[in-house]
């Protein structure tokens, strides 16, 4: 059965940034833009479909290959609430995995490569020391991921954006400003990605679990 909700583009995106630019113009706390990339992989557990496949697509994250693994940010840090080690995040991720699909008989292609997107919603927090320019950080969220799912085989082909399920994000990094508004970050970044009952080809579905991680080299802008 062909799932009724599906994305022609990737929407996620337009989303996470019109949800950032209203919480800039409206919110009453610091504020920071942040863009990265950096060296994405993936692992993950096996892949079945409802019409009897079953097989370890040995995932691979190739980040720099087109289209590149990045993503961008917006946090709220909570200074006028009296919390300001604590913020709040809205994170988008074009991350991207290939399938190696081996000896898998009638497969030919598989990936998930523009991209598996990811939009999570976090909570952060800062170790802040007035007397240093760097400041390590944590944060822990949950929220949605889009894969665009591309399938080929023997019964036929499958290209285009679906909702997966669930993403659950985890992090940790370091920041150093460098400027008044100006401060750059490297960080670890984990997803845990439920894909579940994507649509392919002849009415059948698709379900795998697929963990990226990252090692992120950002910008950031604070206002």
């Amino acid at each position: 059965m062909h799932r009724a909700f599906r994305f022609k583009q990737p929407a996620v995106s337009a989303l996470a940034i019109s949800a950032f630019l209203f919480a800039a113009g409206s919110a009453s706390a610091e504020m920071q833009f942040s863009a990265y990339g950096g060296f994405q992989g993936a692992t993950g557990g096996n892949v079945k479909t409802s019409d009897g496949a079953d097989f370890d697509p040995d995932w691979s994250g190739k980040s720099f290959k087109m289209p590149p693994y990045f993503g961008f940010r917006g946090i709220w840090w909570l200074d006028d609430f009296g919390k300001s080690n604590w913020g709040v995040s809205l994170d988008y991720s074009h991350a991207k995995v290939y399938g190696n699909l081996g000896n898998t008989p009638g497969w030919s292609h598989f990936e998930f490569t523009d991209g598996l997107n990811m939009l999570t919603l976090n909570a952060l927090y800062r170790f802040q020391d007035p007397s240093r320019n760097w400041t390590p950080y944590l944060g822990l969220g949950a929220g949605i991921n889009v894969p665009h799912v591309e399938v080929t085989r023997a019964s036929g082909t499958t290209f285009d954006y679906q909702f997966g399920g669930a993403s659950l994000q985890a992090q940790a990094g370091v920041s150093y400003q460098f400027a008044q508004h100006w401060s750059t970050f490297v960080e670890y970044k984990g997803n845990y990605n439920f894909v579940n009952n994507v649509s392919i080809d002849s009415g059948a579905t698709l379900k795998t679990n697929v963990f990226t991680h990252a090692i992120n080299f950002g910008v950031s802008y604070n206002f």
